[in-house]
């Protein structure tokens, strides 16, 4: 399969928040090659164009990080030929099933109960922690996959921005890219056209009132504080990136430097 590298960013019907990570800058003055690493909602709704675009770029693997919540929900990632697709499901930013109960169907004192007074916020920040802390299996597992062979790669979620943020920004520290710039791509999933589109039960105008929005929108929000607390937690309890990568991780030097030359150019 020849592999294209997109001129520009393709609009995808049915696949939200897509792009090529390639460009981003290190802190040693190289860049994120184009064409090898990807990211992007879940696959589950992409049209046959979508599918036909996606067949271009030649992926290895595709790691989907939802649980089992976000596929009853969204339903299966639709089958590219040739294609591994690797489950690794990842702790919920909001907690499975019980998230999406909560989004579709809770009314506003119960949402404004749970979510109102920066509990949102608070939310988010822990759960970000707590990936980076107990998924350290899933995390070694991509970056040794990457390594050895699965690239292209594309990395998703169910919206594209928590887990398989999380995931990114993991293997972008790994090849020594600068945190500004990580934070840069996180922060791209806020566009509006890259959004994860909210359901809520009922037809009623009140399922989505400014209020149940303004209470929700945290959790589906990208934010520079969510992601700094995760690079937080690897320097408050490895004592930085490099620990992180061996101690938690098992990536060692050499695994790290087979990263750099997969990714890098």
């Amino acid at each position: 399969m020849t592999q294209q590298v997109p001129s520009t960013e393709p609009e995808l019907a049915g696949v939200r928040n897509f792009r090529d990570v390639g460009g981003l800058p290190t802190v040693d003055g190289r860049r994120v090659r184009h064409g090898v690493l990807y990211r992007s909602g879940h696959l589950a709704h992409a049209t046959p164009e979508d599918a036909a675009f996606l067949a271009t770029l030649g992926l290895h693997t595709i790691f989907d990080f939802r649980n089992a919540a976000d596929q009853r929900l969204e339903g299966q990632d639709v089958e590219l030929p040739g294609v591994r697709n690797l489950n690794l499901p990842l702790s919920d930013p909001a907690d499975g099933a019980e998230f999406w109960t909560m989004i579709r169907d809770g009314d506003v004192a119960l949402l404004r109960e749970i979510l109102s007074g920066g509990r949102a916020e608070s939310r988010m920040v822990d759960s970000y922690r707590v990936i980076i802390k107990e998924r350290t299996a899933e995390h070694s597992r991509v970056l040794h996959a990457l390594a050895e062979d699965s690239v292209p790669a594309l990395m998703h979620c169910a919206a594209g921005k928590d887990r398989a943020g999380l995931s990114i920004a993991v293997t972008l520290l790994a090849v020594g890219v600068e945190r500004e710039a990580i934070l840069a791509d996180y922060l791209e999933s806020n566009a509006t056209h890259r959004r994860y589109k909210v359901r809520r039960s009922g037809t009623s105008p009140s399922a989505y009132a400014p209020e149940v929005m303004e209470l929700i929108s945290p959790l589906f929000d990208a934010r520079a504080e969510y992601l700094t607390a995760a690079i937080d937690t690897i320097d408050e309890t490895w004592g930085g990136v490099d620990a992180y990568l061996e101690r938690a991780l098992r990536i060692t030097p050499e695994r790290r430097d087979r990263l750099r030359e997969r990714l890098l150019d």
